[in-house]
């Protein structure tokens, strides 16, 4: 015993430890928890609207999110360019690469917009109840109008994560936060003088808060120490050789992205195909799954920062400290996690009922009840795939990442859920099956990659 805490003492103060990753993972985690506060109160007023909103609101919204993930992936990668520059004491190159990526987000926004006419089409092949089918369609369209803002914001977060001061994302992320929850509240349910919209006012409130979010980021990083410093703002001109860089190696970042969310998206359709009941529970589940999920991505972007900044110092040797301090930190985390989802369910699902229809949400809680024993089980295999993936991504390992991803999401969880679903109709529990079973091989081929060491002798920046 006393042994043991002698090697957590001596972990906790070492370079690539505990306490480093820490200070650099809890404001992330924050930010990314808020993420998951936005995303479940959203889903709980919507639950409180009515069930047929909170089934239409998954298929829509997964979808948006699969097309927004493309670039959301792709432009977020700028952190791992934030994280090399520093660590290589290059600051002059911070500011250019951060307007790069929100010329991702200028492509991302056109290519969002020329959707919205497609949505009501869409929707109506696809087979669910024809009054789901309508929702979904007003919630994508409204959503389509935020993506510019939220792709332009997670570019610039990155010139505060990469640099591995996060507190300044997690106030934007905060105050984002309650933004989108006091306009969900308006326009949901029309208090204030405003009109009751329904689904489409959860969709306007996430698109004002995203507006927000990135106001206060042009602010706050294009101040006069900042540019004088990173060049944040006179760096804001096109470089072409940059952003091909960005590119070359965001794209494979950003191609798993919409694959795999692609797949996902395919499975809650193919969820919606079995009736509105199943389509509602697996919302609820996932939702309440999020909670756990959200925040470890936290870690898993510190994780990321820090190989970023270790490579970058030439250091591959502290960057593989850095990932196992983080795997023992998140995995103790997601225990925890694991632990409430199987011992209070109840109490996780309460906030959902006490203003909802109980007649329509009794039995969408029994269902959700079973799927959160899949989460528990597939929580744990996500810890090792979020951050092993991370941390080869940290170091530029993108192509892998890209083909893995691409490769399993088909393979393991697209086309199975296909056959058990619209062939064989095994049923829910049998597709959720599919679900876990696709990540336990995601999170063991992430692992063997990680410890093949392949990602230590790679950059991103220019040498």
């Amino acid at each position: 015993m006393i042994s043991f805490l002698q090697q957590i003492k001596q972990r906790w103060h070492i370079e690539g430890g505990y306490r480093e990753l820490l200070i650099i993972a809890f404001p992330l985690v924050l930010s990314t928890g808020a993420w998951a506060l936005q995303h479940f109160f959203d889903r709980m007023f919507l639950t409180w609207y009515s069930a047929k909103v909170l089934a239409a609101a998954m298929p829509a919204g997964v979808l948006n999110f699969t097309i927004m993930g493309f670039f959301f992936g792709t432009a977020g990668y700028t952190s791992t360019f934030v994280a090399q520059y520093f660590g290589a004491g290059r600051y002059h190159r911070i500011g250019p690469v951060l307007w790069q990526g929100a010329y991702i987000a200028v492509i991302a926004a056109v290519t969002h917009l020329i959707l919205i006419p497609l949505a009501g089409p869409f929707f109506n092949l696809i087979g669910h109840e024809p009054v789901v089918a309508d929702l979904e369609a007003a919630y994508f369209r409204m959503l389509c109008l935020g993506v510019g803002p939220a792709v332009g914001s997670m570019a610039f977060s990155s010139f505060y994560s990469g640099r591995g001061k996060a507190w300044p994302i997690v106030w934007v992320n905060l105050s984002a936060t309650c933004v989108n929850m006091i306009f969900n509240y308006i326009m949901i349910f029309g208090h204030l003088g405003f009109p009751e919209m329904g689904i489409a006012g959860a969709g306007l409130a996430t698109v004002i808060s995203g507006l927000f979010s990135l106001c206060v980021y042009l602010v706050i990083i294009c101040r006069k120490e900042n540019n004088r410093t990173f060049h944040t703002l006179s760096g804001w001109r096109p470089d072409k050789e940059l952003f091909s860089r960005l590119l070359r190696f965001g794209l494979p970042n950003g191609i798993p992205f919409l694959v795999e969310h692609m797949c996902f998206a395919a499975f809650t359709l193919l969820v919606g195909r079995l009736g509105t009941l199943e389509l509602a529970a697996t919302n609820l589940a996932f939702n309440i799954e999020s909670l756990g999920f959200l925040p470890m991505l936290g870690f898993g972007m510190a994780v990321s920062v820090l190989v970023g900044q270790k490579v970058g110092k030439n250091r591959p040797d502290l960057a593989e400290q850095c990932v196992y301090s983080g795997f023992s930190i998140t995995f103790i985390y997601m225990l925890f996690v694991v632990t409430a989802l199987i011992s209070i369910p109840n109490i996780l699902f309460w906030p959902f009922l006490v203003n909802a229809d109980a007649v329509s949400m009794v039995p969408v809680v029994g269902i959700a009840g079973v799927l959160l024993r899949f989460v528990a089980v597939f929580s744990l295999f996500d810890t090792v795939y979020v951050i092993f993936s991370s941390g080869i991504r940290g170091a530029g390992d993108t192509q892998f990442s890209m083909f893995m991803v691409v490769g399993l999401s088909i393979f393991a969880l697209a086309l199975p859920s296909y056959v058990t679903l619209g062939v064989f109709n095994f049923g829910l529990y049998t597709a959720w099956g599919v679900v876990t079973g696709y990540i336990m091989l995601m999170s063991m081929a992430f692992l063997v990659r990680f410890r093949g060491g392949k990602w230590k002798t790679m950059r991103v920046i220019e040498t």
